[in-house]
Formats: C-alpha cells, sequence, structure tokens
C-alpha cells in the first residue's frame, strides 16, 4: 500500500463529512481512500454526482392553470433568496429546474450544487446551506386547465 500526504479542509453537510484539498490540515492516505482524506469514502460524495430524473407529476388541491403555475413559479423564485442561501445558487437552480436533464446536471454541477434528491427538491451548496424546491417549480400538475 502507498501512502503519502494531503491538504484537507472538512465541510459538514447533513451530518456528513466532505473532505475538499486545501492547505488547512494534513491527513494521511492510502489509494485505498476513495478523496484522498482519511475517512471520506464514495457514500459520503454521492450527493454531487446522484443522477437526475425528471420529477413526478403532482396533483393540485383544485384544477389550475398554467397562468396561475407561472405566477406561483414566479412568486416562489422571487422570494427564495430571502429565506437563506446565496442568489447564485437559487438562480442555478431555477435555471436547472428550466432546464432538460443532462443541461439542469451541467448546471448544478457548475455552480457547486449537492444534489440530495433525484429531482432537485433538496440541494445544498458548498457551504452547507440547505436549499428546497415545491413540486410546482419541478413539474407540471396532472390537473392542468387550458388557459382561455
Amino acid at each position: 500500500m502507498t501512502q503519502g500526504q494531503v491538504h484537507c479542509d472538512f465541510s459538514s453537510i447533513n451530518g456528513r463529512v466532505i473532505g475538499y484539498p486545501s492547505q488547512s490540515c494534513v491527513k494521511s492516505w492510502s489509494f485505498e481512500d476513495t478523496m484522498g482524506c482519511v475517512g471520506s469514502s464514495e457514500k459520503q460524495l454521492e450527493g454531487r454526482h446522484k443522477k437526475l430524473k425528471r420529477p413526478k407529476p403532482w396533483k393540485n388541491l383544485e384544477p389550475i392553470t398554467r397562468a396561475q403555475v407561472k405566477r406561483m413559479r414566479d412568486e416562489f423564485w422571487d422570494t427564495a433568496p430571502h429565506y437563506g442561501g446565496q442568489k447564485e445558487i437559487w438562480d442555478a437552480l431555477r435555471a436547472a429546474s428550466e432546464a432538460d436533464i443532462g443541461l439542469a446536471r451541467a448546471i448544478v454541477d457548475s455552480a457547486g450544487v449537492i444534489v440530495t434528491s433525484e429531482d432537485l427538491s433538496t440541494c445544498y451548496d458548498e457551504r452547507g446551506a440547505k436549499y428546497e424546491l415545491p413540486k410546482y417549480v419541478l413539474s407540471e400538475p396532472t390537473n392542468i386547465l387550458k388557459d382561455n
């Protein structure tokens, strides 16, 4: 087993420790370690690479028009940054929620978003801030009415 040293900075996300290279501390490693940091594993980082899937359709209590869904979405995105987190992450999540799956994956990866649910409903940024997206911003309702 070959061993060496690596500089590690640790962040905690949802109670799990995730290592990122930096010059904060020195830990020993072996090629058996996933990130090169003692205690890190593939399981700890699986959220960053979780495969995205189209969200399941949902049913509103009453039939709803596309215009009403659009208003709900616009209201959510206008107010979301006020609940915490970084505006840049909210903007990336909005772009990802409106994109096809392949582009959505690229958007969240480039923004450093850690996806913990397959449908983007629960995500974290690299600082550990939680971002929750309601079902109405991720998919269409099953009981949508045609706009007049």
